[in-house]
């Protein structure tokens, strides 16, 4: 019988130079309070209620008819082939994808975000990123042995300064990392604002990486994909999921839309990464796109959304905690500063432990914590009854008293 390896005789470090930095994520730190505290979660960003019938029912389905081993590892072909459709359907105007060219299914945005950075991020390379960022993003750009370039994205609107960001430009800029609609802010960038971008990154001859996994939840604007703009494709990797449209956030199923030699370079990456990913999820989302389509379903996750987040909106309120606008996604910001807290993350903390509702610091999306605003997250991809229980407990933290 092999013998146990003994820990205490390992010397020196065991980590990677590449993950320094890459510690326990606030969001692991606040669901674990949460879970703790028996806390109304309003900060993990996924659905607490039911997918679709018909989602659900496509994957039974699939599952049931034995597609159950390896898919191909850029994606099942007829997935692909949807995937082109309904980028015709969504961009009208804009050239045709080639399904087996130009489109790879992996594993969720996550990984194809990790694989994007990899596949065109040299070491030494910058990065250009909009502050406040994804978490993931900075990781994945320190793993490439790269480094990031942050630009601010300012209140109440969250645009940009034009001037630091041309000035964010340099000769070791590679890549450019946009979130549209933005997490955490809930910022749709504007089609003259895509532009003044789209001009820099052909000026200097860079690539975007474009999160747009929030694509489908917008509020009185409409999302535009960089992409489509003129002289952008083939310099564009657009990477969407199904999990925030269709409430299915575990089934990792994403997809990127990019040119040729840009899709040959994220694929020597993800084969390598995840090879595959759920086929029944795959063919599952082929049948599911034009149901979609068809049926009217995006107007009504819309207008789903628009009702949480109004009663959202209501319970922050009433709280006073006053929450920001937003045009997309589904999170909604409050300034919490001036109640006596140290900070957004004692305030998260203490919501938690005190008065039993989970939020997110935004100090996290920060790489200086210090530069960050005063505001923490709260999410409304809930059902009617969670947000209504956090009322009263928010409502307690108006007038101090935990409850």
């Amino acid at each position: 019988m092999a013998s146990l390896i003994d820990r205490s005789g390992m010397r020196g470090r065991v980590s990677a130079h590449r993950i320094d930095g890459v510690g326990t994520s606030i969001f692991t730190e606040i669901t674990a309070l949460a879970v703790r505290h028996g806390a109304v979660n309003l900060g993990q960003g996924f659905p607490d209620f039911a997918a679709p019938d018909f989602v659900k029912e496509a994957a039974a389905r699939h599952i049931r008819d034995d597609h159950n081993q390896y898919a191909a590892s850029p994606g099942v072909p007829r997935l692909r082939q949807a995937l082109a459709d309904d980028w015709r359907r969504r961009c009208p105007g804009a050239p045709d994808v080639d399904p087996n060219d130009e489109i790879t299914v992996a594993a969720g945005a996550t990984e194809l975000l990790h694989d994007a950075v990899l596949a065109i991020v040299n070491p030494g390379d910058e990065v250009i990123v909009f502050e406040p960022a994804y978490d993931a993003y900075a990781p994945d750009i320190a793993m490439a042995g790269a480094s990031a370039r942050a630009v601010p994205l300012g209140q109440p609107d969250w645009t940009f300064d034009p001037g630091l960001l041309s000035a964010a430009f340099g000769p070791r800029t590679r890549a450019l990392l946009l979130n549209t609609p933005h997490n955490p802010t809930g910022k749709v960038f504007s089609r003259a604002e895509l532009e003044i971008v789209a001009a820099l990154c052909q000026r200097h001859d860079v690539t975007v990486i474009s999160d747009e996994v929030y694509s489908a939840i917008t509020f009185d604007t409409v999302h535009v994909s960089i992409a489509t703009l003129p002289g952008m494709f083939e310099r564009t990797i657009t990477i969407d999921s199904m999990g925030k449209t269709f409430s299915v956030t575990g089934w990792k199923v994403g997809w990127a839309i990019a040119p040729a030699p840009l899709s040959a370079a994220l694929r020597a990456v993800h084969q390598f990464v995840t090879f595959t990913n759920a086929t029944p999820f795959q063919e599952a989302l082929a049948d599911i796109l034009p149901i979609a389509a068809r049926d009217g379903y995006y107007d009504q996750l819309r207008a789903d959304y628009r009702r949480r987040r109004d009663l959202l909106s209501a319970v922050l309120r009433a709280a006073r905690l006053l929450p920001l606008p937003i045009g997309g996604a589904y999170f909604l910001l409050t300034d919490i500063s001036g109640r006596g807290f140290d900070g957004d993350a004692d305030f998260c903390r203490r919501l938690v432990s005190e008065y039993g509702v989970a939020a997110i610091p935004t100090s996290a999306f920060y790489a200086d914590p210090s530069a960050a605003p005063t505001l923490a997250r709260f999410c409304f991809a809930k059902k009617d009854e969670t947000i209504a229980a956090a009322a009263p407990r928010l409502a307690a933290l108006a007038s101090k008293n935990p409850p």
